[in-house]
């Protein structure tokens, strides 16, 4: 069963349980897997990329074993090698102690379990986000105790990095510093331990404290320092602007597109004239309206809505056309797949098209006659779809709404009765109708939704910071999600039905694992629940948990479960939406996937067969996926830059926050109010002995029974701002810090293994409830008097003590006494030895360690005194050395001068 399905034509790779779930045998899935691996090992069958199952690359020849596979690998600077069966490919990501984790190409975006640790002496000249091959050394037969210990405690196996095949970047912004004769510049965020050597930077008129980008020539290792070469100085932090620069610099961030790009956009303009041609279906005679934010400039998306004869709905979801003026492998085309997203920094878009095409002949502007892709979508009364047409379209928007004026209209209609046409008014009240009709089918099909508000930072005219507001979920934002949703599922269910491989948006699973550690962390919380594998059962807990306290928490929690969402081939379906086919269609003025399902659509349009090849899809989601990726970390170091600045004016002032992450060394707390993520070291937490949970993601003290867990709202003050390093301290209000240690249940230590070692070792400090314990003081000389002291015998102790001691002197009579170093010795012992060997030198303890003293220092400084002659002499030959080395040079040089002027006179 399982050959004839991956076999067949219309076969689409697939993972082994998705296999399962074709054939109806999720039951059996273990059976399944068993078989695959069987086809697999005969050669029947391969695992591609990810494991997923595939055709065999070659037909199989009888009687030869298979050949053991060597990857060829291909370094950026073009040197070819073999790799090894113990080296694994990944992606390097450096912490700030200089070592770091390697995460491998074939594991899933968002777990690190199969992460390989590297110590800071074996990581090489790596550096963060690089691309290498690690070394793992070949394990030792261990005893099944030791391997499940290892397995239990969720330690992957730590190796050593062999090579770089391919740097991140190889710019990096920091701050010029001046060290004698030469320049550096320390990188930020704390990304190389040392500075960078620089050399002279006066070419660039560079000023100690600039922050400055550098290009690396030598990336520094353990045992050598980095160089590079200074290509731009942004000037002084303080000025407007240098922020946003220097994340674009960081990050490789393009900014004006190429002459090339502008001229095809502007051939694209001229020839534009606004007719309909016959290839297009005439929506102009149709009610058409756009919502979109105020700020908005550029609107992709307008909808249509109207009943038809059968009493059904038509919902017309029109997207701007951008395949029209975007032609496949033009200059165009080409820009806006190496950007392949907008990035939306906050006071900066940096857009994938040119803003003639983006802003202008594209855009869906009221009253004008715009191109689009339409997807007319044909629902029941319930909101059940029944099926979908695709049309090449023009359309001309009647009126532009943004959000606030929908949630006004759908609070209180009658004032907007005079503003609107009778058309627009009723179509805004219909639209809210079947979109609520379909928000609660996707509910019930088992969507899940989280109630985390975004809250969006305020800018002066400076782009700094004034201040912070939280964008609400409101029911007009639900309208257009759920048209968007709607049309996004229709289109990829279509390409679907086509048999053709499309690049979708997939969103995995969370895995078992991290399903059963959210399932003990709900029930830790009090919570009644089942087991949160079941999507029904998480489905209930968050929703029930939107009323209760712990809201925060659990929805953390769950988002924390959640696997990325990314764009690729495979039909694994989207699991927080519950949708088995999903693509990007909406938004093809941002987003280079949802133009390539354009052209797909258009191709199908027009009647031809659209271009399909699983692999380059696959790299298409890839890219796609790695660029997107880039844009947000972009747009969030730039939010967490400005709120550094923000927050540097505001050391002790106290807010309220939220509990965002909870780990070994201290809580991550991000304000409500202001939206600024901090860490309090668990330096800084009550001094208590803390027990961290993994499982449950709390930190518990033992002895004063302080607890902190993911999601608690806390009252913390602003400790620590470091805009170099970007980092931000807080501490808990009302809380005088105290030393802290932590130690880990329920999964072993940590990754970050210097970090375990520095908190283990640490003692806690004496708290002001704690009583001291009486130091064991040697009696004053007064008390003692010059002769040897008389003892109390106030206890049987004592009494043992003096007989023990007498025993002692009669067994080694006239033998010279010894000093007793035991603890467990009576300090009237001690003071009988004492007494003693004071009585026979003449001398006191402190005359004697005071002489020995003497003659240590004057034998140190006649050693001193040597080892200073010898490193003269020894720096007096160096010198020597080098001069003549350098007079052979010059001479050298000058005979090859000689040499050559002879050969030009002849």
């Amino acid at each position: 069963m399982v050959l004839d399905l991956v076999l067949d034509d219309s076969y689409q790779p697939l993972k082994s349980r998705a296999i399962a779930k074709k054939l109806d045998l999720l039951d059996d899935e273990r059976e399944v897997k068993r078989a695959i691996k069987r086809l697999i090992r005969d050669g029947d069958l391969r695992f591609g990329d990810k494991h997923l199952v595939m055709k065999p690359s070659k037909p199989k020849k009888p009687g030869r074993k298979p050949r053991k596979k060597t990857e060829n690998i291909t370094t950026e600077t073009g040197q070819k090698f073999k790799r090894k069966d113990n080296e694994i490919v990944g992606t390097f990501r450096k912490t700030s102690g200089g070592f770091g984790f390697v995460t491998p190409e074939d594991s899933i975006v968002t777990d690190r379990s199969e992460d390989i640790f590297v110590p800071r002496s074996r990581t090489g000249d790596a550096a963060h986000l690089d691309k290498v091959i690690v070394r793992i050394p070949k394990e030792k037969k261990e005893d099944s105790k030791k391997r499940g210990k290892r397995k239990e405690s969720g330690r992957g196996p730590a190796g050593r990095i062999v090579r770089v095949i391919e740097r991140y970047t190889h710019r990096f912004v920091g701050t010029y510093q001046e060290n004698e004769d030469y320049g550096i510049v320390v990188v930020d965020s704390a990304t190389f331990e040392h500075g960078i050597l620089v050399g002279d930077a006066g070419a660039k008129a560079c000023k100690v404290g600039d922050k400055v980008v550098i290009e690396m020539a030598n990336f520094p290792s353990a045992h050598s320092p980095g160089e590079g070469v200074i290509v731009e100085v942004l000037g002084d932090r303080g000025q407007p602007g240098v922020d946003t620069r220097m994340v674009i610099a960081e990050y490789g961030l393009p900014e004006e597109f190429p002459e090339a790009v502008l001229e095809d956009a502007r051939r694209q303009a001229e020839a534009f004239d606004e007719t309909i041609g016959e290839d297009r279906t005439d929506f102009t005679g149709k009610t058409v309206i756009t919502i979109d934010p105020k700020t908005a400039r550029d609107f992709d998306d307008a909808i249509s809505l109207e009943q038809i004869e059968n009493g059904h709905w038509q919902l017309g979801v029109h997207i701007a056309d951008v395949s029209h003026f975007v032609p496949f492998r033009s200059a165009l085309d080409a820009e806006a797949y190496a950007r392949s997203t907008s990035v939306y920094l906050p006071d900066k878009v940096i857009p994938m098209l040119p803003e003639i095409i983006s802003n202008n002949l594209a855009s869906l502007q009221p009253d004008r006659i715009r191109y689009c892709m339409t997807a007319l979508i044909e629902f029941t009364d319930e909101g059940v779809p029944i099926g979908t047409e695709l049309h090449r379209g023009a359309i001309k928007s009647a009126h532009r709404f943004n959000y606030e004026e929908i949630d006004e209209y759908l609070e209180d209609d009658q004032p907007w009765k005079d503003e609107l046409t009778p058309e627009v008014f009723g179509l805004v009240r219909n639209m809210h109708t079947l979109a609520m009709k379909l928000r609660k089918r996707r509910m019930d099909r088992g969507a899940i939704n989280l109630v985390l508000p975004e809250v969006r930072i305020d800018l002066d005219d400076d782009g700094k910071v004034s201040g912070a507001h939280t964008e609400e979920n409101t029911e007009s934002h639900q309208v257009i999600e759920e048209f968007m949703l709607a049309a996004n599922e229709a289109v990829a269910q279509r390409i679907e039905d086509e048999k053709l491989f499309l690049i979708r948006r997939i969103h995995e699973s969370p895995t078992e694992k991290k399903l059963q550690e959210l399932t003990k962390f709900v029930q830790s919380l009090g919570i009644d629940c089942g087991n949160l594998k079941d999507r029904f059962e998480l489905k209930r807990v968050v929703e029930e948990s939107e009323s209760m306290q712990e809201q925060h928490a659990i929805h953390f929690a769950v988002l924390r479960t959640m696997q990325k969402a990314v764009y690729s081939p495979e039909e694994i379906g989207h699991y927080a939406l519950a949708s088995p086919a999903y693509c990007h269609f909406t938004s093809p003025i941002r987003r280079y996937p949802d133009l390539v399902i354009h052209r797909m659509v258009g191709d199908l349009v027009d009647g031809k067969k659209p271009k399909s090849n699983f692999d380059s899809l696959a790299a298409l989601g890839k890219h796609c996926s790695h660029l997107e990726k880039r844009a947000a970390d972009a747009e969030r170091e730039l939010k967490k830059l400005k709120l550094l600045s923000f927050m540097s004016e505001k050391i002790g002032d106290k807010l309220t926050g939220v509990i965002t992450g909870v780990e070994q060394f201290g809580l991550f707390v991000q304000g409500i109010e202001i939206p600024a993520e901090g860490l309090i070291p668990i330096e800084s937490l009550p001094g208590d002995n803390y027990t961290y949970e993994r499982r449950s993601r709390t930190l518990s003290g033992a002895r004063e029974k302080n607890q902190f867990r993911l999601g608690d709202q806390i009252e913390v003050e602003v400790a620590v701002v470091d805009l170099d390093k970007r980092l931000l301290e807080y501490r808990i209000v009302g809380v005088k810090p105290g030393r802290s240690r932590s130690t880990q249940r329920g999964g072993g230590r940590t990754k970050d293994k210097s970090q375990d070692r520095k908190l283990s070792s640490r003692k806690p400090v004496r708290d002001e409830g704690f009583e001291e314990r009486p130091s064991k003081e040697r009696p004053s000389r007064e008390k003692r008097g010059d002769a040897k002291p008389v003892r109390e015998k106030s206890s049987a102790r004592d009494k043992t003590n003096s007989e023990r001691s007498k025993s002692k002197d009669k067994t080694k009579a006239g033998a010279k006494p010894k000093r007793n170093r035991s603890r467990s010795k009576d300090r009237d012992d001690f003071e009988d030895f004492v007494w003693e060997e004071v009585r026979k030198s003449g001398k006191t303890r402190k005359q004697r360690e005071a002489e020995k003293a003497k003659k240590f220092k004057s034998s140190k400084v006649t050693k001193s005194k040597k080892s200073k002659k010898v490193q003269a002499q020894k720096k007096k030959s160096t010198e020597a050395a080098k001069k003549a080395a350098r007079k052979k040079k010059v001479a050298a040089a000058k005979a090859k001068q000689k040499k050559k002027g002879k050969q030009r006179k002849k």
